[in-house]
């Protein structure tokens, strides 16, 4: 496939149960919540899940997890250097721009920001900066969401002692039930600057469909987190019949009752948009 040459916006409706979906490090690890009460996942960390799904697919990444290389580099620094046209090409930043771009699909997709310092061994620094044509909001619910917190105890020594050490008190956070939505769109003037293809495009897709697959920890356990739609829009030109902030507009999602304790809770109604392909997708 070639150049992605028309724009692209999407949606995604996701339900959480008795999970914690992205804790606030600041906040005791707590579900990150508006002042309002309803609930967010930042988009830093739905991009990488994403990253982690087209890892399953088989693809390169750049911005991998310690606990899931595949390449044996310890730092962002390691990886660049291990790609030998990279290595010596830090002195034309177009040229080297485009061997990201080429070599890893969340560089092309998500844009990336290469600024190395000079080292021993290598007395030249790199500051290459690429605009992603892919962007993503946070996910927020559509309600507010109850934050339940346990208390939890650590019960075993961590090394061998004579007696038993004394129990370690703990928090863990849950939201009971939530359903969060979120948007994004994939720009094609930039998908021509990094050489983004409608193949990418339909890798980005599946992996929002596969969202919480191989995501499964003891904040999230298997089946508490749930894609149940992706709304996919498919404009007709680069620029696009309708502005983004109207394609998202005319999807509604609001819940039916105060309190809502399933998806069955959830009234989902998207205003068709003339000359504008859509297609739906259940999981």
């Amino acid at each position: 496939m070639g150049i992605l040459d028309h724009k692209i916006d999407f949606a995604v409706i996701l339900s959480v149960k008795n999970a914690n979906p992205n804790g606030d490090p600041l906040n005791g690890n707590r579900p990150r919540q508006n002042y309002d009460g309803y609930g967010e996942i930042s988009d830093v960390c739905l991009k990488r899940k994403i990253r982690n799904r087209l890892q399953d697919q088989g693809e390169r990444i750049f911005v991998q997890s310690d606990d899931r290389k595949d390449d044996g580099c310890n730092s962002l620094k390691e990886r660049a250097d291990s790609v030998e046209d990279l290595k010596k090409n830090t002195k034309n930043t177009d040229l080297y721009h485009d061997i990201a771009c080429q070599t890893w699909i969340d560089v092309r997709s998500f844009g990336q920001v290469f600024a190395f310092k000079k080292g021993k061994s290598d007395q030249s620094g790199i500051s290459v900066g690429v605009r992603g044509p892919v962007s993503i909001h946070p996910a927020v619910s559509v309600h507010p969401v109850d934050i339940t917190t346990i208390k939890i105890t650590k019960s075993v020594n961590s090394e061998t002692s004579e007696k038993k050490s004394s129990d370690t008190m703990g928090d863990k956070h849950r939201v009971d039930f939530g359903v969060y939505v979120f948007y994004g769109s994939i720009n094609v003037q930039l998908a021509e600057k990094t050489r983004f293809t409608s193949e990418d495009a339909e890798k980005i897709r599946q992996s929002l469909l596969t969202l919480f697959e191989n995501d499964a920890s003891s904040a999230r356990p298997d089946g508490s987190m749930e894609v149940h739609k992706v709304f996919w829009w498919e404009h007709n030109s680069k620029l696009g019949q309708y502005p983004s902030a109207k394609v998202h507009r005319s999807l509604s999602v609001k819940p039916k009752v105060d309190q809502p304790r399933s998806i069955d809770d959830i009234d989902v109604n998207v205003e068709r948009l003339e000359g504008l392909s859509l297609k739906i997708y259940d999981r």
